[in-house]
């Protein structure tokens, strides 16, 4: 859809929706060369700023919505643009003159309706604890354990909030949680544009987290890290935040767990980009897998701060993407050929994208993908 732009309204538009940084830009090219599309397909990131910056952008271009939010550019540029906050600038035009793609509109609605992208209906949020003996969170719990919505509503990810739960079950840790009153994180309502959307949502979890007195969260979904740690405390948010890596090495060193059974598979870890790039976490994964017994950890190609995104942050998780074009393929192939068995995450979103990959490459026999959360289940 073409959309006529007045030059000076839209330059001035996306530095007034939160894209200063339009302004630091000096076209250098570094973050086209740093961007994982470049890998799969033509994307020219320098290219959109310049054109932001003179006003000539179609912000009803799909490039608009490429962006995946994985920090790459951010981490490599030298005078520390940060880019992302442009391209959220852009959509949050773009969602204001109605060129939001389709399934994006999809997942924000059922956001609006039902706290969720799932389209799933709030009462049903905790169905994936029944029959757990899960407590809700009162007054003096230890912990508030956050699953995030993927797991919460998609049987696929479903896996990790067990084995997370089973886990802090054997470690006795004094847990419990919200359920229908949680909502969203509001991360991807955020880097879509929807500040709104994210706002209530944020407003909602912390009046519920305040509502209980919550002094801590713990996490699967570096997302939800991220977003809890870095931009609630901005609007009142006053609590710790851990990832469940985090967690499961503070229970390894404290004698609460001890992985003890043996693993003896060669297996890869691949660095979610909201706990890698966007918050430093890369050496408690690895200590965890590291602790069990007989586990093989190799190192893939491109990791820690050099990690290609697996395409799910920024929204893209809502976004259709061709096959040809699809980040979570090259890292399924960089797996296989380090003669990886086992793929580690520790991201709802990279377990989607990584499972949906290896079922469309024909590769499920070969190489299996697991939340660390899994495997530390397993040997402890």
């Amino acid at each position: 859809m073409e959309v006529a732009n007045p030059l000076s309204e839209v330059s001035e538009a996306i530095i007034e929706a939160g894209g200063e940084a339009l302004k630091s830009c000096y076209q250098c090219g570094l973050c086209t060369a740093s961007c994982p599309w470049n890998l799969v397909r033509s994307f020219l990131t320098r290219r959109l700023i310049h054109e932001s910056q003179i006003g000539l952008l179609d912000l009803g271009s799909e490039e608009v919505w490429l962006c995946a939010t994985c920090g790459a550019c951010v981490e490599r540029c030298p005078r520390g643009v940060e880019i992302i906050d442009i391209f959220k600038a852009l959509r949050g035009i773009g969602t204001q003159w109605g060129v939001t793609p389709k399934t994006v509109k999809i997942a924000m609605g059922g956001i609006l309706t039902s706290g969720n992208p799932w389209q799933e209906e709030r009462e049903k949020r905790a169905d994936w604890a029944k029959d757990l003996d899960i407590k809700a969170f009162t007054q003096g719990t230890e912990l508030l354990y956050y699953p995030c919505c993927t797991p919460a509503y998609d049987r696929r990810a479903r896996r990790i909030a067990l084995a997370t739960v089973d886990i802090l079950k054997k470690a006795g840790v004094d847990f419990g949680i919200l359920g229908p009153e949680e909502n969203c994180c509001g991360e991807s309502a955020r880097k879509l544009g929807e500040e709104d959307i994210f706002q209530s949502l944020a407003k909602g979890n912390i009046d519920a987290f305040k509502r209980h007195e919550v002094k801590r969260v713990l996490v699967s979904s570096p997302h939800c890290y991220h977003t809890f740690k870095n931009e609630y405390p901005d609007l009142g948010g006053d609590f710790e935040v851990v990832h469940i890596t985090q967690f499961l090495m503070e229970l390894i060193e404290d004698g609460r767990i001890k992985p003890e059974k043996p693993f003896p598979k060669k297996v890869t870890y691949h660095d979610p980009c909201y706990l890698g790039r966007h918050n430093k976490v890369y050496e408690e994964p690895r200590k965890v897998l590291e602790s069990i017994p007989e586990l093989e950890l190799i190192e893939l190609p491109d990791s820690r701060e050099e990690a290609v995104c697996c395409g799910g942050g920024g929204g893209r998780i809502w976004m259709e993407t061709k096959k040809e074009e699809r980040f979570s393929d090259l890292r399924i192939e960089q797996a296989l050929e380090v003669g990886a068995e086992v793929l580690a995450i520790c991201c709802p979103y990279c377990m989607l994208n990584f499972d949906d990959s290896l079922l469309n490459m024909g590769k499920e026999d070969v190489l299996e993908i697991k939340d660390i959360s899994e495997l530390v289940n397993e040997v402890i």
